[in-house]
């Protein structure tokens, strides 16, 4: 994949990637906005990885660490680009960068109904666990 360049996003990427969440990724969050964006790169200038081939992005993740734990969220490919090693990629980035911060596990946040996320996830090497839920409260 030497056509495929992975980079941090910054500050001015933040409309293009609301935009690109809109058409290559499943769900929204209440963060999905240009604040929520500009708070990410802002506290952790490293979390939020791009892929890029061509100049065009081609897939996104985000690789939180608050120095507990290792968090992936926000991995997208956008569907013309989608079978072609784009998240396999994504991932091992984001696990090199958890590795490199002293990380120990990773947790990923993958909405139930999106089927084809789960097999994505259990060819990286992930695999559910049941006796967890996620509880959130909006603030």
């Amino acid at each position: 994949m030497s056509d495929l360049y992975i980079r941090c996003a910054d500050l001015s990427d933040i409309d293009a990637v609301l935009r690109f969440w809109s058409e290559a990724a499943e769900g929204t969050s209440i963060s999905d906005d240009h604040d929520g964006v500009a708070r990410l790169i802002s506290r952790d200038p490293e979390a939020l990885l791009l892929a890029e081939r061509e100049g065009l992005l081609a897939g996104t993740v985000i690789a939180g660490f608050d120095g507990w734990r290792c968090s992936a969220y926000r991995l997208a490919v956008h569907p013309d680009c989608r079978r072609q090693g784009i998240a396999t990629a994504l991932l091992e980035a984001a696990e090199q960068r958890f590795t490199n911060l002293g990380g120990r596990r990773v947790d990923a946040i993958v909405l139930e109904a999106n089927e084809r996320a789960h097999h994505t996830w259990a060819a990286a090497g992930y695999h559910r666990e049941d006796h967890w839920r996620r509880w959130v409260k909006p603030l």
